[in-house]
């Protein structure tokens, strides 16, 4: 069985039901999303910065190396370009906030990078993908244009973001209301496909089980790790390395699966990697940042590491000053 010849079994409607779903999803973070997010980064643009060239440069050129080395088929290969070109996952706070790292900045990211990745996803796919060896015959198959792609995606969950935005910016208090309600109805929704596309195509997920679950294992773990190396090497402290390690190794592999079906017809091999990345990365999240918040603490004394330490520091120097 060949995951380049199997197309996943799906029903035409929904896949109308799959792009409100996604719609839904775009709409509330951005009711979610405030102004002062964007501020946050306008005030400190360099861990921004950091993090933008490590998601739309560094890891989809990595992920293109590891395509090459890893005992991948086209298909396969093009599911992992994709992963890699999609923007960060919503989840990526809550681990940032679990190990103990810099939220906001997470927050504001994460706010920013879903507005940039309305144009550049599109774009990102279509160039690694096209550069690819055995993959772009595969996007040469599917006649992908870019250009309609870009207009599609903008549609999809370009438009809701922008609303989401609006209504928050507009109506603060029923946004604050009404956000949970559709974040929480999205994301079942969500997971709710997610499960019905593994168990419409169980025996396609188990027969190809073994090779999907070391190379979405291999490029996650490698995704963490240049959201953490990125962040060493530019100099960020360790609560915005936790945040950056997270900014960049999560990724909205949920969107990604949409987009196979949306895009490239529920090919197998593509539709493979994009599910089983959106179960295992929230797996690995979890166990690294409680690892990692264990450590800080043990550490420090504080999940959150020398920041908290420093703010000892600075309540004991107050207190001497008041006494003295």
């Amino acid at each position: 069985m060949n995951p380049d010849d199997i197309v996943l079994n799906f029903n035409p409607g929904t896949l109308i039901i799959l792009n409100v779903v996604l719609g839904l999803i775009m709409f509330g973070i951005a009711l979610d999303t405030t102004v002062d997010d964007f501020k946050v980064v306008a005030r400190k643009p360099k861990p921004f910065a950091i993090a933008i060239l490590a998601q739309l440069v560094v890891l989809p050129a990595v992920t293109f190396g590891l395509t090459l080395i890893l005992p991948v088929s086209p298909s396969m290969a093009l599911g992992m370009i994709l992963v890699a070109c999609c923007p960060p996952g919503n989840i990526s706070q809550v681990l940032t906030h679990r190990s103990g790292g810099n939220v906001a900045l997470s927050v504001s990211m994460t706010a920013v990078g879903n507005l940039i990745y309305i144009v550049m996803l599109p774009l990102s796919i279509a160039f690694w993908g096209s550069l690819h060896p055995t993959a772009r015959t595969l996007l040469e198959a599917v006649e992908l244009n870019p250009w309609q792609m870009l207009l599609d995606i903008f549609l999809i969950i370009g438009l809701p973001f922008l609303l989401g935005l609006f209504i928050r910016a507009r109506f603060p208090r029923f946004s604050a209301k009404v956000q949970p309600y559709v974040k929480w109805f999205s994301l079942l929704a969500l997971v709710g496909f997610i499960v019905a596309a593994l168990a419409g195509n169980w025996s396609i997920f188990v027969a190809f089980l073994g090779i999907i679950v070391l190379v979405v294992t291999i490029h996650d773990a490698v995704a963490l790790a240049i959201g953490y190396g990125t962040a060493v090497v530019g100099g960020l402290g360790t609560r915005e390395r936790k945040a950056m390690t997270f900014e960049v190794g999560i990724r909205n592999a949920g969107l990604g699966l949409g987009l196979v079906f949306a895009f490239f017809g529920g090919l197998g091999g593509m539709a493979i990697v994009a599910g089983w990345w959106g179960i295992w990365d929230i797996i690995a999240g979890l166990i690294v940042a409680s690892l990692w918040a264990r450590h800080t603490k043990r550490r420090t004394g504080s999940i959150k590491g020398d920041a908290s330490r420093h703010a000892r520091a600075g309540d004991a120097d107050a207190a001497a000053e008041a006494s003295s």
